[in-house]
């Protein structure tokens, strides 16, 4: 079926649909990776947005059910240059397209990914819809004027409370759209988990008497979070505290830093970020729309993005804070960011 992308400045790309033949509406980002698709699609730090993959050719290998990151997909719609119609992989257990029939997502292929993503990257980050191609522009414009993501982490995170048994340190989980490779990658060190829902108040943290505190990633602006941040004030003083990607902007703003939005993202499995401590570069995976702009009183920065120098790390210099931008859990290295996690622990009670 015919189906076109309207972005909300006016600007139209037609393709063909594929997956769930429905209409969706989102924030429209692109994504640099040349693999991982299927990670990209689970994340839960994507809800509420369309992503336009820059490699042309994606689902090469198909889908399995392994290597997810949450129990769906948590993309509002996918876009693509090219589908691969036949995955060759011996792990594969279904085609993108089945995938998308299961989880009734749209998806758009056939249209120039680069024009559209110069598109983006010249005026930044703008909501779109994914319509039959005969779709009523103005009905499209009222779609897009209609959409707002501000309780995303709250349709992300866990219902209720769970717990998972180990024999090493006690960390008590914010869930604010978790990825399930951040909880194997404590899991792999022993870890005992508790998760808690982004609802959990920090009295309910503390009744457990964790080691450590996480804060996850997530979907959104971090700013709508105040709860959430009063919460994190309460905790501080009280336990150790590490985050990552959503939950390192969430430690700036409760120790009185600032953060802002990005033009167009960081998203991909190729970003370059040099840690100063050890005065060494990695290759990351980043998906973020928002970014520590003012570093808090008495923290110092301990990673930098080298393609635009923004903050990709902080530890506070007096008390047990750390956290980082990208996700130490992915593996585009693929395992040259597991220390953080060893870095993390090392901060427990």
């Amino acid at each position: 079926m015919k189906a076109k992308l309207i972005l909300e400045n006016g600007i139209e790309f037609i393709g063909n649909a594929f997956g769930d033949l429905q209409e969706t509406v989102g924030e429209v980002v692109f994504n640099t990776g040349m693999t991982g698709y299927q990670e990209v699609l689970t994340d839960p730090s994507y809800y509420g947005q369309i992503v336009v993959m820059t490699y042309p050719l994606i689902g090469n290998y198909g889908i399995n059910f392994e290597d997810i990151e949450s129990e769906k997909i948590k993309v509002k719609g996918f876009i693509v240059k090219e589908k691969c119609k036949f995955p060759s992989n011996f792990r594969c257990e279904v085609s993108l397209d089945e995938y998308f029939k299961i989880n009734k997502i749209v998806g758009l292929e056939g249209i120039d990914t680069r024009a559209l993503t110069k598109i983006l990257r010249d005026v930044g980050t703008m909501r779109g819809v994914i319509v039959p191609a005969d779709c009523n522009f103005d009905r499209a414009m009222e779609m897009m004027q209609n959409f707002s993501n501000k309780d995303a982490v709250f349709k992300v995170t866990t219902k209720q409370k769970y717990q998972i048994e180990g024999k090493g340190k006690h960390v008590a989980v914010y869930d604010f759209g978790v990825k399930q490779n951040i909880i194997r990658s404590f899991i792999k060190r022993g870890c005992r988990l508790t998760v808690f829902p982004a609802t959990a108040s920090y009295k309910e943290i503390l009744e457990v008497n964790p080691d450590l505190v996480f804060l996850s990633n997530g979907p959104g602006d971090p700013e709508e979070l105040q709860d959430v941040i009063q919460n994190i004030k309460e905790l501080i003083n009280k336990k150790p505290i590490v985050g990552i990607c959503l939950g390192h902007q969430l430690i700036a703003l409760s120790l009185g830093g600032r953060t802002k939005k990005l033009k167009y993202g960081h998203r991909g499995c190729n970003h370059p970020v040099k840690d100063l401590v050890k005065n060494k570069i990695y290759i990351t995976s980043q998906n973020h729309g928002y970014y520590v702009d003012l570093v808090p009183e008495d923290t110092e920065v301990t990673h930098i993005s080298l393609n635009d120098g923004t903050i990709e790390g902080m530890r506070h210099k007096k008390l047990p804070i750390y956290s980082v931008q990208f996700h130490p859990e992915a593996c585009p290295g693929p395992k040259d960011n597991d220390y953080i996690f060893d870095e993390f622990l090392k901060l427990a009670l």
